[in-house]
């Protein structure tokens, strides 16, 4: 039979060989993490019920091909659905880890542009003749953003290491709320700014200072070991405030490329939000309760296992920093 004692041991070699791990693999994730592969397809009505298809961001998967209702007939470039219109299920044939997430834009003859995203997460969306008073639609547009915002936050592998690095440093449970919060609300903030076109910083800089973030999250971590007390251990949730601003122009991106209408860019932009929220307080939650089952198996990393995370949080975005510049 196991004893404690020896259960314990095997805790910390597991423990210690997770941390390794990680630290061996994360180097070999894309230099950025933050993005989720794209596709877009314009259909422009060129008569009652036909359109005509372009590629105006081609997926990454050349095997991807947009599925319409029944009653059309795709035969590229050309669209042809009758006189019902383009209205039923939309999806995409080939969606997965190669092509996350796609988008159907429709330019009416004689209406606004209206814009359906699908994710591996959610495969389908609803198109309506008018979709400004379809409550279906409004609700289907809903899921999706929220679907769309988890999958962005949870592959925001970046972002998930600024977040376990404020963890870290925070000193109670009050304390953590105060700076997950202050992330919270500095990232919406920029979100919003620059999903309306009010502030704007080029992709190449944004992410390169993204990646500096979080080497400075590190050696914060470091110092703190050392019995040092830096900036973000005495006030995190200025410096997580600070940095969400700076987040937040990084969530951007994923709205900004879908060329989403602006009749319908409210919306979408308070369920992604939402959608990141969820994912980002489920991240916390796990992070919380491996920490639990740390201190409930008393389990004790040697101290240089103790400090092999930090510096595997900077060295990794380190290297993020010297690939995006």
């Amino acid at each position: 039979m196991t004893t404690v004692t020896e259960l314990r041991i095997r805790l910390r070699l597991a423990l210690l060989a997770v941390v390794t791990l990680v630290g061996v693999l994360l180097p070999a994730l894309p230099a950025a993490p933050h993005e989720a592969s794209m596709a877009v397809i314009t259909l422009r009505e060129i008569a009652p019920g036909r359109y005509l298809g372009q590629w105006t961001m081609p997926p990454a998967d050349p095997t991807l091909q947009p599925i319409f209702p029944a009653h059309c007939r795709w035969e590229p470039p050309e669209l042809v659905c009758g006189e019902r219109g383009l209205i039923g299920r939309l999806s995409f044939m080939g969606l997965g880890s190669t092509q996350s997430v796609a988008t159907i834009r429709v330019i009416p003859r004689d209406g606004p542009m209206q814009a359906y995203t699908v994710s591996a997460a959610k495969p389908t969306a609803m198109a309506a003749r008018d979709p400004g008073t379809d409550l279906a639609v409004w609700l289907d547009l809903a899921e999706t953003y929220v679907n769309l915002g988890i999958d962005h936050i949870l592959r925001g592998i970046d972002h998930l290491l600024f977040v376990l690095g404020l963890i870290w440093l925070t000193s109670s449970g009050w304390m953590l709320v105060r700076t997950i919060t202050a992330f919270t609300v500095g990232h919406s903030i920029s979100l919003a700014a620059a999903t309306f076109g009010w502030v704007g910083i080029p992709e190449k800089p944004l992410n390169a200072a993204i990646a500096l973030s979080i080497v400075f999250v590190g050696v914060e971590i470091v110092k703190l070991q050392r019995g040092e007390i830096g900036l973000t251990a005495r006030y995190p949730w200025i410096v997580a405030f600070a940095f969400g601003l700076l987040h937040g122009l990084g969530f951007a991106t994923a709205l900004t490329n879908l060329g989403i209408p602006q009749a319908t860019l409210p919306i979408a932009l308070l369920f992604f939000n939402i959608g990141v929220e969820i994912g980002q307080l489920a991240f916390v939650f796990a992070v919380l309760a491996l920490i639990w089952a740390h201190r409930q198996a008393r389990a004790v990393l040697p101290r240089w296992g103790a400090a092999l995370p930090a510096y595997a949080i900077g060295s990794i975005a380190a290297f993020w920093f010297l690939a995006r510049v």
